[in-house]
């Protein structure tokens, strides 16, 4: 059993992880791959609302995603993007990256390859990714404006998608541990903490939802 609490405490999170930002016009849509292919499904609801012309998926795969995608994340996204009526013409495919700093490197590299010229960049993420995903493409591709968006969703909703609701826990713990170690390491922009949020991450550490954790150095 999941206590009130503890709940209470992946709601902060979960808040707090998501921008809010408003979708607007971008160069480029960039979906990055993981696990829930509802990344794939928010991105091309962006692209049909006429946010960007031009959709590019990114991932290969991970122990969470090799089973369910053999084919790499970016290109069973792609895939589904298909099914939902975007244009091939309308895609590119990265598959290599895995992680959301390659994901963003490699994301710019392949577009610098195909001469698309960038202003701004509607990323594209899991719900409780978001933050991340923007601190990360602030630190390693300045000069472009970078709008944060996923599929707008609770968290009740998002658990009740995934089934499985240890590991949407375990992955808000991971998400926050990034935000508060990465700036460090030169991997994100830094950014300030509140302290209910801090209190309510250490709170779900101590109770073991710890399994998305990175090493400390």
């Amino acid at each position: 059993m999941i206590s009130v609490q503890t709940w209470s405490d992946a709601q902060l999170l979960w808040d707090f992880q998501q921008m809010r930002h408003d979708p607007q016009p971008c160069s480029v849509g960039i979906g990055l791959g993981s696990h829930d292919l509802g990344v794939a499904d928010a991105t091309v609801n962006l692209y049909q609302r006429g946010m960007f012309p031009l959709i590019l998926f990114t991932g290969a795969t991970s122990r969470t995603t090799r089973d369910r995608m053999p084919r790499g994340e970016a290109e069973h996204y792609r895939e589904r993007a298909l099914e939902l009526g975007v244009p091939a013409s309308a895609i590119l495919v990265e598959p290599r990256a895995r992680n959301t700093g390659e994901n963003i490197n490699f994301a710019r590299e392949l577009l610098a390859e195909r001469s698309v010229e960038v202003s701004s960049v509607l990323l594209v993420s899991k719900p409780y990714e978001e933050r991340r995903a923007y601190a990360t493409a602030r630190r390693l591709w300045p000069g472009v404006a970078i709008v944060s968006a996923s599929a707008p969703m609770t968290l009740s909703e998002y658990v009740d998608s995934m089934k499985d609701p240890r590991l949407v826990l375990d992955m808000l713990v991971g998400a926050q541990q990034r935000l508060l170690i990465y700036p460090e390491q030169g991997f994100m922009i830094s950014q300030e903490v509140p302290d209910s949020v801090a209190a309510a991450y250490e709170r779900l550490c101590s109770e073991g939802f710890t399994s998305r954790l990175v090493p400390a150095k």
